[in-house]
């Protein structure tokens, strides 16, 4: 059960479109994750999923019908507004979107939508013309400066054949995004100046492992998943920064888009990407698990097992945090990572000044919990003016959003 979760009240909202099939499995996460959830439909919604689907999935009667009989309050637009700490709108169709821009309540969704003033999701799912339909994007940016948030769809193969823009995104990424909201209602920082702080900001982040070459079929490598470094994308992006993110090749991939990625094997051509990138950037985050040693020599046929043993020269590869504090102008900040098994505070504070960074992440691996290949962390930060702040055992999302809160402090 998830923390940011559990207890939240939520109304999932559906409209006409292929992709509600997808919503039941919504559903299904945010029950499991800890909230209790509603839903909420137009007439066009059940030629695509069933009243019977939705109640059982989520415990709830269904509210489709503005008139309905079985409606246990006849202002039920109301009382679900009252109720809900956020509402999520997946699949929003694009008459359903026009409708919510221009103040039309003519069925449940969109009569809810009117009155429901707390914090609201709208997931697009259409076909590609239709989502970039000047009319449908001059609706969605009406939204936008209303303040409601847009889950911007994927791009692939659509049910109609075919290929673009339009995909609703998937039932994780819509929960990782609700879990991100959620955070942000029972955050201290809500109505500061902590998100602000990095819309139109350009970020260098890196993340994953490094794999450096012995043999056509084997390398040196380690454990990193680069879970971390996909947790500080989807917040750095749902902040309105411009993300780079330099990456290992890693099992996971960040949830929210737009960010470019550059997909980067070596210790080496990190540093080359880092580097280029380095000064037209306000702030770089290096979260890789960078190698710090590379085979001097790569055999460019399989080696051998041909005696006992084997004897590998290693030489150290580039130091990606050192070169860009080297490079840094006052104006940039820079944050490391640190992965320590003993001294971590004096080797981390000797790392920060040594490298010219603005702020240590330190990680250490004798907290359970924490480290490579898990989804919780622990971790304290050390910055240039002093401060030591540990902080407890949270998931790599949360200490994502600490990061960065603690990184705009620092201005």
């Amino acid at each position: 059960m998830d923390a940011s979760l559990k207890g939240k009240k939520i109304v999932v909202g559906l409209s006409g479109g292929i992709a509600a099939y997808k919503t039941l499995t919504l559903i299904r996460l945010l029950i499991k994750a800890g909230a209790e959830v509603k839903c909420v439909c137009t007439p066009a919604a059940l030629e695509f999923v069933t009243p019977l689907s939705l109640e059982t999935l989520s415990g709830h009667p269904l509210y489709s019908d503005l008139f309905s009989a079985r409606n246990e309050i006849k202002t039920a637009h109301v009382s679900y507004a009252d109720w809900a700490d956020l509402m999520i709108v997946a699949p929003a169709s694009a008459n359903t979107i026009a409708k919510f821009a221009h103040g039309i309540a003519d069925n449940a969704l969109t009569t809810l939508f009117a009155a429901f003033d707390k914090n609201t999701v709208v997931a697009p799912a259409m076909n590609t013309r239709m989502y970039h339909n000047p009319a449908t994007q001059a609706n969605l940016d009406l939204l936008l400066q209303r303040g409601i948030r847009i889950a911007a769809p994927d791009s692939g193969q659509l049910a109609c054949g075919a290929e673009g823009d339009g995909r609703m995104p998937e039932p994780e990424t819509l929960l990782a995004y609700v879990k991100w909201m959620c955070r942000c209602l029972d955050s201290p920082r809500k109505g500061t100046s902590a998100d602000s702080f990095y819309k139109g900001k350009k970020v260098l982040l890196t993340g994953g492992p490094t794999v450096e070459p012995i043999d056509p079929v084997r390398y040196l490598s380690n454990h990193s998943s680069g879970l971390m470094g996909c947790s500080l994308a989807d917040e750095l992006t749902l902040r309105g920064a411009d993300v780079y993110f330099v990456a290992g090749p890693m099992r996971v991939r960040p949830h929210f888009s737009p960010f470019r990625s550059i997909s980067v094997q070596t210790a080496g051509e990190m540093h080359e990407a880092a580097t280029v990138l380095w000064p037209s950037m306000d702030i770089a985050i290096l979260s890789a698990a960078v190698a710090d040693y590379t085979p001097v020599e790569v055999s460019m046929q399989k080696i051998k097992k041909d005696s006992d043993s084997l004897c590998l020269e290693l030489k150290k590869t580039q130091d990606i945090l050192a070169r860009l504090g080297k490079d840094k102008r006052p104006n940039q900040l820079l944050v490391g990572f640190a992965l320590e098994t003993e001294n971590e505070i004096e080797n981390a504070r000797t790392k920060l000044k040594r490298k010219n960074a603005d702020m240590i992440v330190l990680n250490s691996l004798r907290n359970p919990g924490a480290g490579f290949a898990v989804s919780t962390n622990q971790v304290t930060f050390i910055d240039k003016h002093g401060r030591v702040e540990a902080q407890e055992l949270k998931s790599k999302e949360e200490v994502a959003s600490d990061i960065l809160d603690y990184l705009s402090s620092l201005c």
